[in-house]
């Protein structure tokens, strides 16, 4: 069997092919290493300073100067994933996550609302991109959305070293979309896209998911406005004037809460938490999504048309807040089925907690846009690589349990032995996978020559 510092380079082969270059080829493995092991800090001098001592130069130009396609290593890290837990019964899901900065020249930060202190802060924001399955979630894609402070200034971004390509002003969905169509180009297997209400709120990423042939479940606010499923187009005939050229909805829309009201609530548990099962109350309708082109309607002036049929979903929780959800999942779906895709997303939130308090992803203190994203890469590598460990362990304790002794007539004190239940990926996804990795001198990595 391998020992852990074989397994890690043996797993990154197909990275350090990609990357070419001797030199290349050993700090890639050293850094990845360095955000694994111990140590509270994972920015670069206190992990040159365990990992590659005497060649911080040479780990700092491996990430922030030197000459080497980022997007080929993103490529094989969305293969990785795939094979990992990649296929129709994954999900793929699409959110952000804030990195607090103190300062103005770090690329792309700015005050802005920030998840995970629940405020505005001064902070950058990454689009996320999270393969998962079974509970085990894989970072696929990490981009950084520039605010219109950061877009509208040439100078700034010129000096961040941010690409011609990404200069342009782009909303978080439009960022999420072209990252989708990264993954789908690369043959990434999902099943499902999720996403929280920041995202969902957006008709045009609704739409575009849609276009891709995707399906999708996505947080709504309450007031977004839908049309009962069975809505029609009908032609009023006006008592003078010109007859009316375009059909409008034979019945008026409504807020989603609103649409809820007189619906069949219904208790549900979706998984198991550190203190019981987690429980809401759901309902859910089949309707008419309130985004086609404006139309005049009446007295009510310009509204929606109706879109794309879909399952509007209400979750009540226990402390009294509301939830509300678009699906376009079959219409013979069931209420349990439907609750647990929109429940899903709590996986991405996991990935980011580990990925910045075990892995280091906040702790980058360069000020370039090349620098932080591939930073952000080999974090990601770096969470794979624990992530296959974890599947492989699972794995190997399922194969032992399929040849239990069995006892025998002649020797009835052989009892058969007990079959435990082993610790699945999925049975407690809220710790983080087993870090193995404490090498504390640049000699305990054993690297390709």
């Amino acid at each position: 069997m391998l020992d852990w510092n074989e397994e890690l380079v043996e797993w990154l082969k197909p990275f350090l092919d990609v990357l070419g270059h001797k030199a290349r080829r050993k700090m890639c493995p050293l850094y990845v290493a360095g955000l694994i092991g111990a140590g509270e800090r994972k920015s670069m001098e206190p992990l040159a300073s365990r990992v590659a001592i005497g060649r911080y130069d040479r780990l700092h130009h491996f990430i922030s100067d030197g000459v080497w396609d980022t997007a080929r290593v993103e490529e094989e890290l969305a293969r990785a994933a795939d094979r990992l837990v990649g296929g129709t019964d994954s999900v793929l899901v699409i959110d952000d996550t804030a990195l607090p900065k103190k300062g103005e020249h770090s690329v792309g930060v700015a005050p802005q609302y920030a998840g995970v202190l629940g405020k505005r802060a001064n902070c950058q924001a990454l689009v996320s991109l999270t393969l998962a399955k079974d509970d085990v979630p894989i970072a696929v894609g990490l981009r950084l959305f520039l605010p219109q402070s950061w877009a509208s200034d040439p100078e700034r971004l010129s000096a961040a070293g941010v690409p011609e390509v990404f200069r342009a002003a782009r909303t978080k969905p439009e960022i999420a979309l072209a990252e989708i169509d990264r993954l789908l180009a690369t043959g990434v297997r999902f099943g499902t896209v999720l996403a929280d209400a920041g995202y969902g709120l957006s008709a045009p990423f609704r739409q575009g998911l849609s276009a891709r042939g995707l399906t999708w479940a996505v947080g709504i606010p309450k007031h977004q406005k839908v049309y009962p499923a069975d809505v029609a187009p009908v032609f009023p005939q006006a008592k003078r004037g010109r007859p009316r050229k375009n059909a409008i909805p034979d019945q008026l829309s409504v807020p989603a809460q609103a649409m809820l009201e007189g619906a069949d609530w219904t208790d549900l548990s979706w998984r198991c938490g550190t203190k019981g099962p987690l429980r809401a109350r759901f309902a859910a309708v089949r309707i008419r999504v309130a985004d086609g082109r404006p139309q005049r309607i009446h007295e009510k002036g310009q509204q929606h048309m109706p879109g794309e049929e879909a399952w509007l979903i209400g979750e009540h929780r226990p402390s009294g807040e509301k939830k509300y959800h678009l699906a376009t999942l079959p219409a013979k779906a069931k209420l349990k089925t439907l609750a647990a895709t929109v429940k899903a997303r709590w996986s991405c939130e996991q990935a980011h907690q580990q990925m910045k308090q075990e892995l280091g992803l906040d702790h980058f203190e360069g000020r370039s846009w090349t620098g932080l994203h591939r930073h952000a890469l080999m974090v990601m590598i770096a969470y794979a690589f624990l992530q296959h460990r974890r599947l492989s362990e699972a794995e190997g304790g399922k194969k032992q349990r399929r040849q239990p002794q069995r006892a025998t007539p002649a020797d009835p004190s052989r009892r058969p032995t007990r079959r435990l239940r082993h610790p699945r990926a999925k049975a407690d996804p809220r710790k983080m996978p087993k870090l193995p990795y404490q090498a504390t001198t640049k000699t305990d990595l054993k690297l390709p020559k």
